[in-house]
């Protein structure tokens, strides 16, 4: 269990000294209870209660890391069975399977559509992020070969797929500096396994038929030294599979059972021919709850509400999705342009700027940082009224691009017209539509 910020606060020195940015050593500890601060802010805690403490903070299923730089993956490090409950930390990998069988045109067609396939949405890049590389032919250079291809014409992080332990290693020669993650270990290969992902310090996949005997091979990994493990368990139907993953994840949860406390990995192209039920299965481990999903192949009108429900599933409930503050100009604005305003919620912000867009009509719009809440809430909750709005619309410097000093406040905020304008001398207080659907006809009509 999670220590509480009184029992962390018993292991801190309770000096008070406030270098660790916090007031006293109790606001600090229940700062690191909330995962808000880092302990080695304290420069004073002993090694000791360190000890107790990094032990304590461990999650109960342990991350690990699948490929190097700002295109690694990071799976697992969970403490929640819910989203509700707190929230999930790191989403799960979508994996694309090129096999060293398939015509050299497949795998350009599939290389190319693992680059192409991504979209933006709420400020986000949504993409998927591995390429599983699979050993059917059992001939070590072709491997290689695939390996290397794959290297070479992506950034991508790199699963290696084979039941032989040597084209494995072959694999490795290839792409060992991307620290791809091998996969499977088994009760025959373990040994070789465990070597070659100590060797090269790579994380690597346990397989088994059941979790008792999963269990059994994770133990004996991390007893060989093996600590970056992935869980397969090698169930190949959608029941089966779902359970599996809700007991591994409840055992490392609830039971605090260690040999089960690793993210998971999930085969749905191994599960179906259909590639609609195949992208129908991968939604609902999307949920609950594979740490990397393996899909047969990658299209668009799959692929994309995937990245959106993962998107939607990980969006941390406490923190709402938000837009930087600033200006942000739509078209072509001039001095004559109109100056809306609007919240920094994600949603608010392409709301409404896809509407000034479809209004055709050239525009100046202020994002005011509201701490992600939408115009009535942030009005509610007095982050978007007269008092804050006035001090962002003289510092963002608006007033010298425009000549009319006309400003448009969303209908919810109404209220704040008076406000504004006796905050804002010299500026016309606009009040536009309550719904974005209304604005570009308040645009068309717009006059300097």
């Amino acid at each position: 269990m999670p220590l509480t910020g009184i029992e962390i606060f018993k292991l801190l020195p309770k000096t008070n000294c406030k270098e660790c940015g916090f007031p006293t050593c109790l606001a600090f500890a229940m700062s690191l209870a909330t995962g808000k601060a880092e302990l080695a802010a304290c420069p004073y805690v002993s090694e000791e209660a360190k000890v107790k403490l990094v032990e304590a903070a461990a999650p109960p299923i342990a991350p690990v890391t699948i490929g190097v730089g700002d295109r690694a993956l990071k799976v697992g490090g969970e403490t929640v069975m819910f989203r509700h409950e707190k929230r999930f930390e790191n989403p799960p990998g979508f994996a694309i399977l090129i096999s060293d069988t398939m015509e050299e045109s497949e795998i350009d067609n599939r290389l190319k559509r693992f680059s192409e396939l991504q979209y933006e949405r709420v400020g986000l890049t949504l993409r998927p992020e591995l390429v599983a590389v699979k050993d059917d032919s059992g001939d070590a250079t072709k491997f290689e070969a695939l390996v290397s291809k794959v290297k070479q014409n992506s950034d991508c992080g790199i699963i290696l797929m084979s039941s032989n332990p040597d084209i494995l290693a072959a694999g490795l020669k290839a792409c060992a500096d991307r620290k791809p993650l091998l996969y499977p270990a088994t009760g025959d290969n373990l040994n070789r396994l465990a070597d070659l992902a100590k060797e090269n310090s790579c994380p690597v996949v346990a397989k088994a038929s059941n979790l008792e005997e999963l269990a059994q091979l994770t133990t004996k990994l991390t007893e060989a030294g093996v600590k970056a493990i992935v869980l397969d368990s090698g169930a190949r139907t959608l029941r089966r599979a779902f359970e599996d993953q809700v007991v591994i994840r409840s055992a490392a949860l609830n039971k605090k059972f260690r040999p089960l406390g690793f993210p998971t990995i999930v085969l749905p192209c191994e599960m179906t021919n259909d590639p609609m039920k195949e992208a129908v299965i991968a939604s609902i481990f999307v949920a609950k709850y594979g740490g990397i999903i393996v899909l047969s192949d990658f299209q668009g009108e799959s692929l994309f509400p995937l990245l959106v429900a993962r998107m939607n599933i990980y969006t941390d409930p406490q923190r709402p999705l938000a837009t930087t503050e600033g200006i942000y100009e739509i078209g072509s604005p001039d001095e004559n342009s109109p100056v809306l305003i609007t919240s920094n919620f994600s949603l608010t912000y392409f709301i409404v700027s896809g509407e000034i867009e479809a209004s055709k009509v050239s525009s100046r719009l202020l994002v005011k940082d509201t701490e992600g809440l939408s115009v009535m809430t942030a009005w509610a909750a007095g982050k978007f009224v007269a008092d804050t709005i006035a001090p962002f619309v003289k510092k963002c410097g608006v007033g010298d691009m425009v000549k009319h000093h006309k400003l448009i406040i969303p209908g919810y905020a109404a209220a704040e017209s008076g406000g504004l304008e006796e905050e804002l001398p010299g500026w016309e207080i606009l009040v536009g539509p309550r719904e974005g659907a209304h604005i570009p006809a308040y645009l068309k009509a717009w006059k300097p």
